[in-house]
């Protein structure tokens, strides 16, 4: 197909009289990694589960692969992934035990194999038999991630990737992110606070406040607009700028 994989057109989610997400529009090009950025607040993760389906907007469409995503939940779901390292695996299973059941509920083939390839591809080997609830906060982002590619998906949300990790792993963690995208051609959608990472990984970012998007662009764009020197500083100024937009509004 042509076109962009993730179309966000007027999304909105009201909770009570509370807009969380209010008229969102944006697109994410086929191929590319983009990024939600703001405060806690903002409606990121409200907007990531809207796209996955998990909540019904109060108003407003998505369109995955160019299909309406409440037409064609079934059809689009299989082909797209999730991971947070807040999202707690069964505690009790191990990982292998963990990795199957998702890969089973995927409908995939050659399970084992998949198993052995996400246990390479992120280090896993050492704590596949190890009960998920027995492993540290990184090691559990970690197996998170493996489920999340198990189905080799299209489209990949994440939210706070490299959260729990040490710079050192983080730093590996992302290498595996840029593999991922340049060998299978995948399109990314992440949500993070660690403004290095998201000018290493993304090549557009959407900045939220209040719900809404108050700024976009590339990470090298807004750095020049704004006449600064990093990302975060960009942050920053825009979100100390906006800071009660959001209650103002409503």
């Amino acid at each position: 197909m042509s076109g962009p994989v993730l179309e966000v057109e007027a999304l909105t989610k009201r909770f009570g009289p509370v807009t969380a997400v209010d008229a969102l529009s944006f697109t994410v090009a086929r191929g590319t990694t983009a990024a939600l950025l703001g405060a806690n607040g903002a409606g990121k993760t409200t907007t990531l589960a809207m796209i996955l389906g998990l909540l019904l907007p109060s108003a407003g469409t998505v369109r995955i692969f160019g299909r309406d995503l409440a037409a064609h939940r079934y059809a689009l779901l299989p082909r797209m992934n999730f991971s947070s390292p807040y999202t707690d695996l069964p505690h009790r299973l191990t990982v292998r035990e963990n990795l199957t059941v998702y890969a089973k509920l995927y409908g995939l083939d050659g399970v084992r194999r998949r198993i052995e390839r996400m246990a390479e591809t992120l280090d896993l080997g050492t704590f596949l038999k190890r009960p998920t609830g027995k492993l540290s906060a990184g090691q559990r982002t970690r197996v998170a991630l493996a489920k999340a590619l198990l189905n080799d998906p299209e489209l990949l949300l994440l939210d706070e990737p490299s959260a729990s990790l040490d710079p050192d792993t983080a730093d590996w963690v992302r290498g595996v992110i840029e593999r991922y995208r340049a060998e299978t051609g995948a399109t990314i959608l992440l949500a993070s606070h660690n403004m290095a990472e998201v000018e290493r990984l993304c090549d557009d970012v959407f900045v939220m406040s209040g719900g809404r998007i108050v700024e976009s662009g590339t990470p090298e764009a807004m750095i020049e607009r704004r006449g600064l020197s990093t990302l975060e500083e960009v942050f920053l100024e825009i979100v100390r700028g906006t800071a009660g937009l959001g209650e103002a509004a409503q």
